[in-house]
C-alpha cells in the first residue's frame, strides 16, 4: 500500500511515521502533487498556527490539490482544522472540505486543552471496534463546532467535533498516533478503508 504523509513544514510527522510502521506499513513524506495524487492513502498532519500553515500549503499549490483528492485522506489536528471552512486563528480561510468553522475556546477554560479526553457519539468505519468514551490525546486552542459531518464528539467547556467525515475525507482533532493502542487502532482502521 502506498501511504503518503503530506510534508508542508507544519507537521507532527515523526510520531505518525512510527505509528504507521508499528502497524506494519511504510509511509513516505512528500509535497509532490503527482506522488500525493497516486497514493492509496493520504495523511494530512498539522501542528502550529493556522494562517502560517495555510500559507505553506499555498506556496506549494497543495491548497488547490488536497480538496480534489479522491482516495481516503485523514487530516490530524491542525490538518483537520485547515480542511474546514475557516478558522478564527489568524482569520484563516480553510480548504472548505468540511462545512464547519473553527473557533477559539473561551477564556473561561485553560487553553490549550492539553491531555487526555474522551470521544463519544462515534459514527464511522474509522471507529470500527472502538468503544464509546475511549480516551484520546489532544492539544488545541481552537475547535470545530458540531455539524452534520461530526462523527465523534468531545466535551471541553462545550461539546465540539473531535472527528469529521465528508465522503473520502476524514479528520481527527485528537492525535491517533499519540493515543496509545486505541489511537493506533483508529489509524489502522483508516489504512483499511
Amino acid at each position: 500500500m502506498n501511504i503518503v504523509i503530506i510534508n508542508y513544514g507544519a507537521g507532527n510527522i515523526q510520531s505518525i511515521m512510527f505509528a504507521i510502521e508499528r502497524l506494519g506499513y511504510k509511509a513516505v513524506l512528500s509535497n509532490n502533487p503527482d506522488e500525493i495524487k497516486s497514493a492509496d492513502k493520504v495523511i494530512f498532519p498539522g501542528v502550529g498556527e493556522a494562517s502560517y500553515a495555510m500559507n505553506r500549503l499555498k506556496e506549494s499549490g497543495l491548497d488547490t490539490l488536497i480538496p480534489t483528492l479522491t482516495q481516503p485522506v485523514l487530516g490530524i489536528c491542525l490538518g483537520m482544522q485547515l480542511m474546514c471552512n475557516s478558522s478564527e486563528e489568524g482569520n484563516t480561510k480553510g480548504l472548505r472540505i468540511f462545512d464547519v468553522d473553527v473557533v477559539k475556546f473561551s477564556s473561561k477554560v485553560k487553553v490549550p486543552q492539553m491531555g487526555w479526553n474522551t470521544i463519544y457519539n462515534l459514527k464511522s468505519d474509522l471507529f470500527k471496534g472502538i468503544a464509546e468514551k475511549e480516551y484520546m490525546y489532544l492539544v488545541h486552542s481552537f475547535y470545530a463546532t458540531i455539524c452534520k459531518e461530526t462523527i465523534a464528539t468531545t466535551e471541553y467547556e462545550v461539546e465540539y467535533s473531535s472527528a469529521l467525515e465528508n465522503g473520502n475525507f476524514y479528520g481527527t482533532q485528537f492525535h491517533p498516533e499519540k493515543s496509545g493502542d486505541v489511537g493506533e487502532k483508529i489509524l489502522g482502521n483508516f489504512l483499511e478503508l
